[in-house]
């Protein structure tokens, strides 16, 4: 009955267990790359942040490239998964729009995106590349679903919901502008964030 309580040979403590090994350094190359960059972080800086040998990062991800590239696009799937849970909110589309740029506003203020997809543009395969875009046309799907249903309810009026919703994006990349001196445009998040939604909206729903 000893037995029994015993671990298998090999198998790290339940303590240890928590989180699978795959998720664990999926994690923390997301942070590490957010933070400092692809080009200047190692699989070693991944293995050694991870308490887990350089082997082990290799076994779940064959490459430092891989390993960026899903850990950029479950980056995406969560911003998404974000949105979404804004845009489904029973408010009018101008307060869930104001919800969602206030948000991005506030998760992205460190973080430029089209940075990180510009930095490893020549060491991503084709392949990789497509995956990154992809997740981005779905991460931006969801605010485009939005205007296709406020459209259909008569809430907005007619508008090309591709153009609305990459306006709108632009906007948002906007609101983290930084002047030479690094101040931002608005003293506050939520001022940029007002701002921004008031001049999209004014320009394509004015009648709204």
């Amino acid at each position: 009955m000893g037995n029994t309580s015993k671990r298998a040979l090999g198998r790290p403590p339940t303590n240890q267990q928590k989180q699978p090994t795959d998720h664990l350094i999926l994690n923390a190359a997301t942070s590490l790359f957010l933070k400092n960059g692809y080009k200047n972080i190692s699989v070693d800086d991944i293995a050694a942040t991870c308490n887990v040998t350089k082997a082990t990062v290799y076994y779940y991800y064959s490459s430092k490239t891989e390993l960026y590239t899903e850990a950029m696009i479950q980056l995406m799937y969560r911003i998404r998964q974000h949105m979404e849970t804004m845009l489904s909110k029973d408010l009018p589309l101008r307060e869930r729009l104001l919800e969602v740029a206030t948000g991005h506003l506030k998760a992205t203020v460190d973080i430029d995106l089209d940075h990180f997809l510009r930095e490893t543009k020549d060491v991503l395969s084709d392949e990789q590349i497509k995956k990154m875009h992809d997740a981005e046309h779905y991460m931006h799907d969801v605010i485009e679903k939005a205007f296709n249903e406020a459209m259909d309810s008569g809430e907005i009026t007619a508008v090309n919901p591709l153009f609305a919703t990459q306006a709108f994006i632009s906007l948002m990349k906007v609101g983290n502008y930084r002047n030479p001196d690094n101040t931002p445009i608005f003293p506050t998040i939520q001022e940029s964030a007002e701002q921004l939604v008031a001049f999209f909206w004014n320009g394509l729903f004015q009648k709204n």
